[in-house]
């Protein structure tokens, strides 16, 4: 399998067409359409989207240069949840981002008996906010 067929490989095991791929990483359709068609042939053309791939869908860069090894890289927890916190809230990581990121590493700061206080905690909150909806 070739660089640009790894490419369709990764786009695809995501689920995403080519437009919304693009999307994701800044280019149209048409330019995915392209790589995966291994229309693009200048280097300075396609290196920076390599690149960008890696770095967005946490693509081993091995993998999609050599075939080698796993597909995805295995990320740590925390840095999975900062990297769900930075989807949601974007690129500028204002106030709300930075405030949500310091109460997830508070949280795993607590001993367990304290994140279990807080989960109970919000479960109930969850079960009084599902019987007001019911009401």
């Amino acid at each position: 399998m070739e660089i640009h067929e790894r490419i369709q490989h990764v786009r695809k095991s995501l689920d995403l067409s080519r437009r919304a791929f693009g999307e994701k990483l800044g280019v149209s359709g048409d330019v995915i359409n392209n790589i995966e068609n291994n229309r693009l042939k200048r280097p300075d053309q396609k290196e920076p989207i390599y690149r960008l791939i890696c770095k967005k869908f946490n693509v081993s860069e091995e993998w999609l240069r050599t075939g080698t090894g796993d597909m995805f890289l295995k990320i740590p927890e925390e840095d999975e949840t900062a990297a769900l916190v930075y989807d949601l809230l974007g690129p500028e990581k204002d106030e709300l981002y930075d405030i949500i990121l310091s109460m997830i590493k508070s949280y795993k700061e607590l001993s367990p008996s304290s994140q279990q206080v807080i989960r109970d905690y919000v479960r109930k909150i969850r079960t009084n906010m599902k019987k007001e909806n019911e009401d």
